[in-house]
């Protein structure tokens, strides 16, 4: 027990400051507090990034097809097809991708469900392989809250702020003292001894990695504590979450106009619920004249919550290809209503908008979701490496 505590610190090195002493301490016992969680959170962040692609690929036998068949079938004759069987669609997912299957939405027999659609032959290929689904459910149950609940997200959360931590204290450690030692610290000499290697991958891939780590690790915190919510939205431009409601009272601000829209939706249900709903190729064409690209786009149909049609592309016309959502909706005659350019959006909106697939690495598709999973792997390693330099330091001791 006493070489246990003794291994916990060490004396201060010779010209070593006490500021850097006193991060070492503080790396040292923050790693070994939260290094088990944090390869929980990587390991699960690994497993995640490709949930799109194993999904895909569990399915493939509905997910691709052959787009030789013909033309691609409007989405009314879907909807009529659908009609025949005393099936409602209620949404529609078109790929940008002819090689790809649509992902339908319908309700039969009051229940709400999803298939795949061959969009050339109209044959309804079967709902997703729940397996894979279950799964990755599980996976992201771990990732929240280590299957714990409330208990377990805090446990994540204190983790998680630790880790921030001990990348910021991990950056100020590796920091060579001379301008000739920086190679030493950019490399990692797969020639030297075990120990030595451990010690080079734990220094040189943290610093390799720090930045994207401290983002995926930042924006994870996001959805976990309100007061970094709160600091993100209000750093990035926005209004305190604190403030909104006092904004409410406020006549010139956004909220008037949520408002208006609110009562016009009503409206809408009321004076429109008998009125012919404008056909879905119609909807397809009026909103490709306000998003005019080829994109992922989803549609939405009419509901009882919902009185529009709801158009949303994938808009990847940027320098770096990220999917940046655009949505425009109409009223159920195909009225213009509302248009919703991501661009136009101000910073905080933007960030709120992506901090999802910015966290889990979908922003820019596969390019992104492959370096997410690298970052990831090697976030995994450091617990690791950082725990076998204690071990080896706390035998040595021994």
């Amino acid at each position: 027990m006493r070489l246990l505590f003794k291994s916990l610190y060490r004396k201060r090195r010779k010209n070593e400051s006490l500021t850097k002493y006193l991060i070492w301490i503080t790396h040292l016992w923050l790693g070994l507090l939260s290094s088990v969680i944090v390869f929980v959170m990587c390991l699960t962040g690994c497993l995640y990034a490709f949930k799109n692609q194993i999904i895909d690929f569990s399915n493939r036998d509905k997910v691709y097809i052959s787009p030789s068949s013909g033309k691609a079938m409007n989405p009314d004759l879907i909807q009529t097809e659908l009609l025949k069987h005393n099936k409602e669609l209620t949404s529609l997912m078109i790929p940008d991708d002819k090689g790809k299957s649509y992902m339908i939405g319908y309700r039969e027999n009051n229940l709400d469900k999803s298939t795949y659609y061959n969009q050339y032959t109209g044959e309804v290929l079967g709902q997703p392989d729940v397996g894979p689904g279950k799964f990755f459910e599980t996976v992201l149950d771990l990732h929240r809250n280590l299957m714990m609940g409330n208990a377990g997200r805090q446990m994540v959360g204190a983790s998680v702020l630790m880790f921030c931590v001990l990348l910021i204290s991990g950056f100020i450690l590796w920091l060579p003292k001379k301008l000739k030692f920086l190679k030493q610290g950019l490399t990692v000499m797969f020639k030297a001894k075990f120990q030595r290697v451990n010690y080079d991958l734990h220094n040189t891939l943290g610093f390799y990695t720090f930045l994207m780590l401290f983002f995926i690790a930042v924006t994870g915190l996001y959805v976990t504590y309100p007061w970094v919510k709160n600091t993100l939205i209000i750093s990035l431009g926005g209004s305190s979450i604190d403030n909104i409601s006092k904004e409410k009272d406020s006549e010139d601000d956004a909220f008037g106009g949520l408002l208006e829209d609110m009562l016009q939706k009503q409206d809408e249900k009321k004076n429109l619920k008998d009125v012919t709903s404008a056909s879905i190729d119609q909807i397809v064409k009026l909103a490709d004249q306000h998003l005019p690209y080829t994109a992922v786009t989803s549609i939405e149909l009419p509901n009882k919550e919902n009185p529009r049609y709801v158009v949303i592309k994938a808009n990847r016309q940027n320098f770096l290809g990220m999917m940046f959502p655009d949505e425009v909706t109409f009223d159920k005659t195909g009225v213009f209503k509302t248009k919703e350019l991501f661009s136009d959006k101000p910073l905080n909106k933007q960030f709120t908008a992506l901090a999802k697939p910015l966290h889990t690495g979908e922003i820019m598709g596969l390019p992104s979701i492959i370096l997410y999973f690298i970052v990831s792997l090697i976030g995994c390693s450091l617990p690791v490496t950082g725990f076998v330099i204690w071990w080896h330091r706390f035998r040595k001791m021994k």
